[in-house]
């Protein structure tokens, strides 16, 4: 959906792999109610052209004739978005813990001896 220029979806309801897999690909899946999701049905009917904005900040999906809708989204899958990471990206915001960990913890970690396994033919 993203290669086709899609970065945001509305709608009433999701699947939950559909929800998550969209903000791993940059997509917003905002939820609006059945009532809502319709009114903006009918106005693209009516108006050729109509387009709606989207602000993520403020969570609101708006038109230029005064419609305003709130949806709800997560603290987290929100700051995902607004700062484009992907899953490693997200990880790599801990960058410098996961660095002292990794330090703090060096001297004490257990290295396992390798174990010598022989494989035998039959022919």
């Amino acid at each position: 959906m993203k290669d086709y220029g899609f970065r945001a979806i509305l709608a009433p309801s999701y699947a939950d792999i559909f929800y998550n897999n969209c903000f791993k690909n940059g997509i917003l899946p905002a939820i609006l109610t059945d009532r809502e999701v319709d009114e903006l049905f009918k106005r693209t009917e009516k108006e050729e052209g109509y387009s709606l904005s989207i602000d993520l900040p403020n969570q609101t999906v708006s038109d230029k004739h005064g419609l305003v809708y709130k949806f709800e989204i997560a603290p987290a899958r929100k700051e995902v978005l607004l700062k484009g990471l992907d899953d490693i990206g997200q990880s790599l915001e801990h960058a410098s813990a996961i660095d002292a960990y990794e330090k703090a913890h060096s001297a004490t970690a257990t290295m396992y001896e390798t174990v010598d396994v022989k494989y035998y033919s039959n022919g």
